[in-house]
């Protein structure tokens, strides 16, 4: 008799005496946490510019918004002119208005992504950026080539409901 047929006879009479017995004895339920889609909220603000694609502003879950990114645009999609300060403000009152709309505040960020399309535009950014996140969440600035519609700054954020 070769090896393996001897294996696979020693493992049948294994199971067939109970010596055998399955790790897990009860299956576990799977917790609602695995379930998200079924709690998602698609939010979109009248109050900041239409998606400029095929996305919502947020996505509300029952433990965080995840806004999508936010550049210097008014509500009606014009271009905000003007310092990069400016346009960081213009970014900001962007997700702020995305934010309300699903119930939660700037005071409720925990984390920020920062886009620049010039890193020399940094301290600049910085300035207005610290008038409104003065509780200092967690945070990320990079630079990259391009941003849609070539503007110099981007913003993203996850807040809490």
């Amino acid at each position: 008799m070769n090896a393996s047929r001897r294996l696979a006879q020693i493992s049948s009479t294994l199971i067939r005496t109970q010596r055998f017995r399955p790790i897990i004895n009860n299956p576990t339920a799977i917790p609602p946490l695995f379930k998200m889609a079924s709690n998602m909220t698609a939010i979109n603000s009248k109050d900041a510019a239409p998606p400029a694609g095929p996305y919502s502003h947020a996505i509300k879950t029952p433990h965080a918004i995840y806004c999508s990114g936010s550049i210097p645009v008014d509500a009606q999609g014009n271009m905000v002119e003007g310092t990069i300060q400016q346009k960081t403000e213009a970014c900001i009152k962007n997700l702020a208005a995305v934010l309300k709309e699903a119930g939660s505040s700037i005071e409720k960020v925990v984390k920020v992504n920062i886009f620049l399309a010039d890193m020399d535009n940094f301290a600049a950014m910085n300035e207005e950026y610290a008038k409104w996140f003065t509780h200092k969440p967690a945070r990320s600035c990079v630079a990259v080539k391009t941003l849609p519609k070539n503007v110099d700054v981007e913003l993203e954020c996850i807040a809490m409901p």
